[in-house]
């Protein structure tokens, strides 16, 4: 067995970088919390060398490095770093009356080279061709953009259905481009529904060497600290790990993992499989749900940087209440908390912390709810207006709870996060509400706990394909796919699994999704 059986998990949030290392039986040897830095990584090495630095720490012990990051959303809010992509959708002369990327903002399409090309081909709904696929137009735009694209993005109609005429069009490319160069098929990221899956596409192959940037500097951090030989994972949104290699085929699907990692370390914290995790961060709270211990995934388009999108999402809501929201009451006696924030400049401008503006964690520490800080620096306060403060607080969360619930019935509840101190455990609507010993944490050890998971979408007829042969296809296909992205074969398992009838297609057709996940080592 080897010896490098410990770990270490970076999370990246807005306001705090947290960093934690992991023994071989998952116990918490350090932990830390950094500022998180405008350009990010700094903010990382920082966090990393801190945490290294710990007592007990034996970094010629670590094997395994978990990221998870937030360097892929603000590429896309920030329209930075970007990839020029060329934009290939297959479904002339079907779909000519809208262009790709119609509802974008200018500036994004301007950034990823607002360059895009309609070729003849396509399915309908069924599975039948619309037309036959333009071989001859592909190769021609394949030596139109060699050399005025970093990326490919392609994208068919009905390739949920269908996605041959999308492979082909990928292989065709790459007879062009190299056998290396990025192309993104839409079949492989988004579902049903051709313009939010052609707009995941295109935004997947705008991040490539984000992606791949964002991973060689983490493998650089840790070679800095002297480890030089872990393997090195990516979290995804779901909650689980991928490899490196895999983030850079899909680093779409890194977007929004800060609250699925904390929702997975809640999880492991409590022992809970079913619960809503409240993440308190320095300016937001993240809710979401823990289902079958893993974060149940949204059902709707999503929008990101203005653009909207459909490809797997948590179902996480936000809303502007964290330790640093700034408290006023208002000249006809009401009080207001957040959505300002002073974030990671807590430590500066919080009352206890000998600043002079009024925080939650201010009203936390004077109602005795929180020991941070000075709290002589706060006894000045009226408590009447202190209990009136934490009350606004308190309806906003348990207004979020009531929102992530799918029944009248009271629900379980795990606060975490560094700002889970402004809140009291005595929550409307919850059957339990616990604090669990290092929730401050919760996010990078979720990052260093998760799992390795692939998963499998497709549209099938049951009258052509039986459902039990369906489903165990499914099955085996997205077991392949967690192995793909690092999972050990003989740890791996379904976590999810679910076929839903679409009344508007052809027989009886399904759509039939299955998850798996598993170990990042045999010996865990």
């Amino acid at each position: 067995m080897s010896n490098k059986d410990w770990r270490i998990g970076i999370d990246v949030g807005g306001t705090n970088t947290d960093a934690v290392v992991l023994d071989e039986n998952l116990n918490l040897i350090s932990a830390v919390k950094s500022p998180t830095t405008e350009d990010v990584m700094s903010g990382i090495e920082n966090a990393m060398e801190a945490v290294l630095a710990g007592e007990g720490v034996d970094r010629s012990r670590i094997g395994y490095a978990m990221l998870g990051t937030t360097h892929c959303t603000n590429a896309i809010v920030e329209r930075k770093r970007l990839d020029r992509v060329a934009v290939i959708r297959i479904g002339a002369p079907a779909t000519r009356a809208i262009k790709p990327m119609i509802d974008w903002p200018a500036e994004l399409r301007a950034a990823i080279n607002d360059q895009w090309f309609l070729v003849g081909g396509g399915h309908e709904f069924d599975g039948r061709e619309i037309a036959p696929l333009d071989e001859d137009e592909l190769r021609r735009i394949a030596n139109q953009v060699k050399g005025e694209c970093d990326s490919v993005a392609i994208t068919s109609v009905f390739s949920p259905v269908d996605a041959s005429h999308e492979t082909r069009a990928a292989a065709i490319m790459r007879e062009a481009l190299g056998d290396d160069f990025p192309i993104s098929i839409s079949s492989e990221i988004g579902s049903v529904s051709l313009l939010e899956r052609e707009n995941a596409t295109i935004l997947n192959a705008a991040l490539v060497d984000v992606a791949k940037t964002t991973s060689e500097s983490f493998i650089a951090a840790l070679a800095g600290e002297d480890i030089t030989d872990a393997e090195v994972y990516l979290c995804q949104n779901d909650g689980t790990l991928m490899s490196a290699e895999y983030a850079m085929r899909y680093p779409i699907l890194t977007i929004a993992c800060g609250p699925t990692n904390s929702i997975r370390g809640a999880s492991f914290l409590t022992g809970l499989k079913d619960a809503v995790v409240v993440d308190v961060g320095g300016t937001t709270t993240d809710l979401g749900v823990l289902q079958a211990g893993f974060p149940r995934e949204s059902g709707v388009a999503v929008t990101i940087g203005g653009v909207r999108t459909n490809f797997r999402m948590p179902d996480v809501i936000s809303i502007g209440l964290g330790g640093g929201s700034i408290v006023r009451e208002h000249e006809d006696g009401t009080v207001t908390v957040g959505p300002d924030s002073v974030g990671y400049e807590i430590t500066k401008k919080a009352l206890v912390f000998g600043g002079d503006t009024l925080t939650a964690t201010d009203i936390a520490v004077r109602l005795g709810m929180a020991e941070v800080g000075d709290a002589s620096k706060v006894a000045h306060i009226d408590e009447g207006f202190a209990k009136k403060a934490m009350a606004v607080m308190r309806e906003m969360v348990e207004e979020g709870i009531d929102m992530m619930k799918v029944s009248n019935d009271d629900i379980d509840a795990i606060l975490v996060g560094g700002g889970c101190i402004i809140l009291p455990t005595d929550l409307a609507g919850t059957a339990t509400c616990v604090k669990p010993e290092f929730s401050g944490c919760a996010n990078a050890i979720g990052s260093a706990i998760s799992k390795v998971s692939g998963t499998y979408e497709a549209l099938v007829d049951y009258d052509e394909t039986p459902r039990d042969q369906a489903l165990e296809a499914a099955r085996a296909a997205a077991i392949e796919a967690a192995v793909e992205a690092g999972a050990v074969r003989e740890t791996v398992e379904i976590i999810d699994s679910e076929d839903v009838p679409l009344q508007y297609y052809p027989g009886h057709t399904n759509r039939v999704k299955v998850k798996a996940a598993g170990d990042l080592s045999a010996a865990l």
